[in-house]
């Protein structure tokens, strides 16, 4: 009898579509291909001078190259600690964080931590893709909960109580959201709450982006606007986005002690500790000034008009104006079913791969993110890519055959 190569839990996983994408046109610049890539979720700044410059004095200490504890350094979750008062005033204490390799490991213990065999977990779409991949993962169920693009991406109280069932255990929440750039208002994130408070259900809540906002939008902290929920939630948090560390792998869990408890029991065996030289450069981020972060947003913020106004020129391109971290998320169903260069593409996915072959420009198709339908473009790129990239779908589009 021949055995299976690779289990079914792992195969059933799939690539991560952005990081497929990214690399895709990586791949076909290093060729010399004139590519534009808009795939990658990850800022275009340095990080800033003043990190570095940690991790370079920290690399000289060897007590920096032996294990520490699993948690983290204890003057970094004092750092988060400190930092979750001042950024969301939710007060915390060190022994409910957890320091992890990045927000993706945090997504993992997250589900991993709380979710039994067969529970369902709602989770709102148009979603980051790997969500739904933890979900299973920890032997779950996603339920995809979509609001589309007249809801502005926002799935409502009503959506989520006609996707409830026994079976419900966990909300999953992110605002503001990737792949969309939402972010919801203080009276719905409320009212999501005090839904969740009602029915016990967990929320594990993705502030990653937290820092990014635009239009005078804020996105308070869930725990800050409905307290009774603290002893069920997991925030998930890191410095990736806000500081131009997606390469450092720093990301943290905050929740009730028992779950983090438990979440760092399973990293103890899974990873140890995440690098001493990495936590130095995180603590040296937490606990600087936010004035790095503020050029960067107001860099963010000026792209954000720019792609949006360009798109919304395309016929057959609906771009909704976001409000939050760095990606716009356009309808493409009015141009869906044509024939473009002698080619019709009947999902967004067939669209981004043509768009790719005939104009060099890469986004990544909305299947990764739940429907069909959509296109995600992140706009961490320089101003002049953006006019480019989108000047070429623009032309492409151009030439649909009537």
């Amino acid at each position: 009898m021949s055995a299976q190569r690779i289990s079914s839990r792992i195969a059933a996983i799939t690539e991560s579509a952005t990081l497929a994408v990214d690399a895709k046109a990586k791949a076909l610049k290093a060729a010399g291909r004139p590519v534009i890539g808009f795939g990658a979720g990850e800022p275009d700044f340095p990080t800033p001078d003043y990190i570095v410059n940690a991790a370079i004095a920290a690399a000289t200490v060897a007590s920096n190259h032996r294990y520490t504890p699993t948690a983290g350094l204890q003057e970094l979750r004092d750092a988060i600690v400190a930092k979750t008062k001042r950024d969301s005033n939710y007060e915390i204490t060190a022994d409910q964080v957890l320091v992890t390799n990045g927000g993706k490991q945090a997504v993992y213990q997250a589900f991993a931590t709380i979710v039994e065999e067969g529970d369902e977990v709602l989770l709102p779409a148009p979603y980051w893709t790997t969500y739904p991949e933890c979900i299973k993962l920890a032997g779950g169920v996603p339920v995809e909960v979509f609001a589309d693009e007249t809801q502005n991406y926002l799935v409502s109280v009503e959506q989520l109580e006609a996707a409830r069932t026994p079976k419900t255990k966990v909300l999953l929440f992110c605002s503001p959201s990737n792949p969309t750039g939402a972010v919801y208002p203080p009276n719905q994130v409320r009212a999501i709450g005090e839904w969740a408070l009602k029915h016990g259900i967990w929320i594990i809540s993705d502030e990653i982006y937290e820092h990014l906002l635009y239009d005078g939008a804020v996105a308070p902290s869930l725990p800050v606007v409905v307290p009774g929920i603290a002893n069920h939630i997991i925030i998930l948090n890191g410095v990736a986005k806000t500081y131009a560390m997606t390469g450092w792998r720093v990301g943290w869990m905050i929740g009730p002690k028992d779950v983090i408890k438990a979440a760092t029991n399973l990293q103890s065996h899974l990873s140890s500790n995440v690098s001493n030289i990495s936590q130095r450069a995180a603590i040296a981020a937490l606990t600087g000034d936010l004035s790095a972060t503020h050029k960067m947003r107001e860099a963010f913020d000026r792209r954000r008009k720019l792609i949006v106004g360009l798109l919304n020129e395309i016929p057959g391109f609906n771009c909704p104006t976001p409000t939050g971290a760095f990606y716009v998320y356009p309808s493409v169903e009015g141009v869906l079913g044509k024939i473009i260069r002698g080619k019709t593409p009947q999902t967004s996915t067939e669209l981004a791969t043509l768009i790719l072959e005939e104009v060099e420009v890469a986004a990544v198709p909305g299947e990764a993110f739940g429907p069909s339908g959509y296109l995600r473009f992140s706009y961490a790129l320089g101003d002049e890519d953006i006019v480019e990239g989108i000047s070429r779908i623009k032309k492409l589009i151009a030439e649909i055959s009537s």
